[in-house]
């Protein structure tokens, strides 16, 4: 099995690069079912960032090509459940994705309650808001 990196993911999304949308095209078609290729949960954070700050992609592409990652059968995403569960808050509700994963995986850790000090991230079920002294 082999790993890819952000910027393969970015390339086959973004095509804006025709040589390196190739390559991309090639290496994601050439995986399999049975030989998948991986992507880990730090690729798909970075890839949400990359789009969003970088390329400006509105939300609602942005969810669709999570989607279409950890559904492919040729591709194994790490926490490929946790990413599928989040994608409707992170699409209508306007949470940061990289919150909303951080969420997911103290959920299924056990943990009840994230602390934060964001104040939008601690509107969600299972977030607590800390206060402050100053």
């Amino acid at each position: 099995m082999i790993a890819l990196d952000t910027n393969v993911l970015v390339r086959y999304l973004a095509r804006d690069d025709d040589a390196q949308f190739k390559i991309a095209v090639e290496l994601i078609d050439g995986c399999t079912s049975d030989e998948p290729g991986y992507v880990c949960r730090e690729v798909i954070i970075e890839l949400v960032w990359v789009l969003e700050r970088s390329y400006k992609y509105p939300r609602e592409e942005i969810a669709e090509a999570l989607l279409s990652i950890v559904t492919a059968s040729q591709l194994s995403v790490e926490s490929a459940q946790d990413i599928a569960s989040i994608v409707n808050l992170y699409r209508k509700e306007g949470y940061d994705f990289a919150d909303l994963l951080i969420r997911q995986a103290a959920l299924r850790g056990g943990n009840h309650i994230v602390k934060t000090f964001d104040q939008k991230f601690a509107k969600l079920d299972g977030v607590e808001l800390l206060g402050t002294t100053h």
